[in-house]
């Protein structure tokens, strides 16, 4: 979350302390990855494709491996029921990895979800008290298959193991803390696929309005009373997937560095028919609904006539929106809506293409294709005490 904080310090050229301030007020997670909630007009529209948020890092309780995370649906209420959020089977929630720096896929790890219903016959989600996915209270479950695809080649990790169910309320999950859903596999690895805390925290109350910076309210073209940022998604949940796999399952053997670019992705099958019984039929090739990379690119630096069409190519097209990072939109805004502050440049932004598109050299420089992607050098160790701002803090 802080570097999507650091990024957006990076667009507007203030520095990165000052704007984690001015969304953070207090501190909040330290986790690095990106962000995305209902940032373009179709997937807004289709919350359960929509990935908010990606993390990748080196695993501090087991430095020879790599977790990987992906979010979806954002701005779940944890008691909405009576139907409880949940995966749609009818997506492929994908996590990519490129290690050669030609911005293809060289592993991938595809999700997919089977929904049961135990009794159509009540509208109740649960029948008693639920210890267990797997409990015969639970009326209506849920279980996943990953399947790991690399160099042609598919393995199916895990099959039919169960999603954690909702967490209802203390009669109905009086053990839910209990419940981890995580499935350990042969040689460290492990995956998991169910609901948690949102751990994004950005001020949306704030910030779409016109670039409000609550800390900043003063300094702002329209002034406002001084106050603390608010966490907009605090009490919101989300829908994860995440693995845990040796480094070696992600990198080129040999590997030419140990740096690799990741994103995630939804897609839907092309063609949805309504029929009249309220059923729905799917077919058709996958399409690509939404991806996500780095934090905060299509939200902030895509236009509003280009979102769509930003989730639906592949990050080796990315060079076809570069005139976007190179000129970006906000800084000139931040010019016009906060004069005290010095000007931010506004063209010729060779350090957002670096952070972004190649990576830095040194650091995380995966080559020059140009492509969105989150990376992630395997090379360097865990911290116990990481800095949140990570390369940009110097």
């Amino acid at each position: 979350m802080k570097r999507a904080i650091a990024l957006l310090a990076l667009v507007l050229g203030v520095g990165a302390a000052t704007a984690a301030a001015a969304f953070l007020g207090a501190a909040g997670p330290s986790t690095a990855g990106a962000s995305s909630h209902r940032e373009a007009p179709l997937i807004a529209d289709d919350p359960s494709a929509d990935n908010t948020d990606v993390y990748a890092f080196v695993s501090p309780d087991k430095p020879d491996t790599v977790t990987i995370i992906a979010n979806y649906i954002p701005f779940e209420d944890p008691a909405g029921g009576p139907n409880y959020y949940r995966f749609d089977p009818s997506v492929l929630y994908e996590l990519h990895v490129d290690n050669n720096g030609d911005a293809r896929d060289d592993v991938t790890y595809q999700f997919r979800f089977k929904t049961t219903v135990g009794n159509p016959d009540t509208f109740l989600y649960n029948t008693g008290p639920v210890t267990s996915p797997t409990d015969p209270d639970l009326n209506v479950k849920q279980t996943f298959t990953v399947t790991r695809v690399a160099r042609g080649s598919r393995t199916v990790m895990v099959s039919d193991r169960p999603v954690p169910p909702a967490n209802i309320g203390p009669r109905s999950n009086p053990t839910y803390d209990a419940v981890q859903g995580v499935v350990d596999l042969a040689g460290g690895r492990k995956v998991f696929a169910g609901p948690r805390d949102d751990p994004f925290f950005v001020d949306l109350g704030s910030i779409f309005d016109l670039l409000g910076l609550r800390p900043f309210n003063m300094a702002h073209l329209i002034p406002l009373a001084t106050e603390a940022g608010q966490d907009g998604v605090l009490n919101y949940n989300t829908h994860t997937i995440a693995i845990q796999v040796p480094k070696t399952d992600l990198l080129r053997s040999p590997a030419a560095n140990g740096t690799v670019g990741i994103y995630a992705s939804a897609s839907r099958p092309k063609i949805s028919i309504l029929r009249g019984d309220g059923t729905i039929d799917r077919n058709g090739p996958f399409v690509q609904v939404s991806r996500l990379g780095n934090p905060l690119v299509n939200e902030v630096i895509i236009p509003i006539g280009k979102k769509d069409l930003w989730n639906a190519s592949e990050p080796r097209n990315d060079s076809d929106f570069l005139a976007r990072y190179t000129s970006p939109e906000v800084p000139g805004l931040v010019n016009l809506l906060y004069p005290v502050l010095p000007d931010a440049p506004t063209t010729d932004r060779a350090d957002l293409v670096a952070v972004l598109l190649t990576g830095i050299p040194g650091v995380n420089f995966t080559g020059d294709r140009k492509a969105d992607l989150l990376r992630l050098n395997t090379a360097i160790p865990p911290t116990a005490t990481p800095n949140p701002l990570g390369a940009l803090a110097g």
